[in-house]
């Protein structure tokens, strides 16, 4: 690996997309942390608490390819700036709600659907950005931070809204987050480019490094040839997307329901509640990244067999079982504390799901890694619905036993995987 230059602009721009990402999940989780006190204001159930959690994730699964040819076509610049002004738009729409208003839960739904819409575009146009700015040796890295936005806003999320509702009311939580994404909106638009050709403040020492070790960004549009059929034929493609259908349904329940539980079902009060909520973001962050090692150092060692294939399935038993054990621990701080250990195991899988669609994709990888996230998005939608369904009839560890069974079954499905055997190739 060639020794990296001075300049740094390209890395400053790549902490923002870590703000920006942690900000894009601050919005989309603060619900959760707020929903008891909303649902009580406008008389929901927890199941249909649930299906406006679905709505956004219906959005954001739904405009994931559009949101990829809007970044491609305009750049991560404008498309990002113009995301975070719409996510700001309906999160303030969450809050400008009217208590009084009929068919509350009609509104939220579509505010939350449109959100999600809005949202969809955070990650393809970082990877956009990651095409054009980092070198090929510098991308695992600048992923993992990008990634680590994820587990960061999650664990904000609980004390800051939790504040916020203590002190000034449910709505506020909604206004600040608004008002917050609007402010490093603003920042990003000012700051980045979408090139570090058009950038004032790159300089040649920095820009020639990162032409030479650029490589050609093909992922968002696929090669002649290759089409929708040819990816829901594939098997590799479709046992990877069925694996990640299966891994944001578990994921889901700690992004959606897991404040929730702690505090209805384990009886901790709202403050302990948002404490313990920090725990799953946390164990998220170390484990992407530390998931992301082990994958890499294993695949040189013993090929993308054991160390893309074999880690994944052995990080979803490994979570399954933590789940199992987590649901039927009586201690409700041990409790939550075990099953954030199980959130963390289901992340060391997170590498390996990226780099094998990047793999068996090739010149298609952006297509193939869209659909497995789309799969994803839609099993977090169907966990955000379902588990209050199966809390009510059977109670909450059933709830974790059906994730627990979907891990399983999520890692089995990395059994009927072929990692040296493209998408071109069938």
């Amino acid at each position: 690996m060639a020794e990296s230059p001075v300049g740094r602009v390209r890395w400053y721009l790549v902490f923002w997309l870590f703000v920006l990402g942690a900000v894009s999940f601050l919005d989309r989780v603060n619900i959760s942390v707020a929903g008891m006190a909303l649902a009580q204001e406008y008389h929901l159930s927890q199941v249909r608490l649930g299906t406006i959690f679905s709505a956004f994730l219906i959005g954001y699964a739904l405009f994931q390819t559009p949101g990829g040819w809007l970044a491609d076509k305009f750049g991560p610049r404008y498309v990002l700036t113009i995301g975070v002004a719409w996510w700001g738009i309906f999160t303030a729409l969450t809050a400008s709600l009217s208590s009084q208003i009929v068919g509350a839960l009609v509104y939220l739904f579509l505010i939350r659907l449109l959100l999600g819409a809005g949202e969809a575009i955070i990650y393809p146009a970082s990877n956009r950005f990651v095409s054009q700015w980092i070198p090929s040796q510098e991308r695992g890295l600048a992923n993992g931070l990008i990634f680590a936005g994820v587990g960061a806003g999650t664990a904000i999320a609980p004390i800051f809204v939790t504040y916020l509702i203590i002190h000034y009311g449910w709505r506020s939580s909604f206004w600040a987050s608004a008002i917050l994404g609007l402010i490093v909106g603003t920042v990003w638009y000012v700051f980045a480019r979408n090139t570090p050709e058009e950038h004032p403040l790159v300089s040649e020492d920095e820009l020639s490094y990162i032409q030479k070790f650029r490589t050609t960004n093909s992922d968002s549009t696929p090669e002649k040839g290759v089409g929708w059929m040819q990816i829901v034929r594939n098997r590799n493609v479709l046992a990877v997307t069925a694996s990640y259908f299966c891994f944001g349904y578990v994921a889901w329940i700690f992004f959606s329901w897991f404040y929730i539980y702690l505090a209805k079902v384990r009886g901790l009060d709202l403050k302990t509640s948002a404490y313990y909520s920090t725990l799953p973001p946390i164990a998220i962050v170390i484990c992407s990244l530390g998931g992301g090692i082990i994958s890499d150092s294993l695949t040189k060692t013993y090929g993308k067999r054991i160390g893309r294939c074999g880690v994944a399935c052995a990080a979803l038993f490994m979570a399954a079982i933590i789940l199992v054990v987590g649901s039927r621990v009586a201690n409700a701080p041990l409790a939550s504390v075990v099953l954030s250990a199980g959130a963390g195991a289901l992340y060391i899988a997170q590498s390996s799901y990226w780099s094998i669609t990047a793999d068996i994709g090739s010149t298609s990888s952006g297509f193939v890694s869209g659909f497995m996230n789309m799969g994803g998005q839609f099993g977090g939608a169907l966990t955000a619905s379902l588990t209050p369904i199966i809390a009510e009839h059977y109670g909450w560890t059933s709830s974790f036993m059906a994730a627990a069974i979907l891990s399983a079954l999520g890692g089995l499905a990395w059994l009927l995987v072929e990692p040296e055997r493209s998408l071109v190739e069938t």
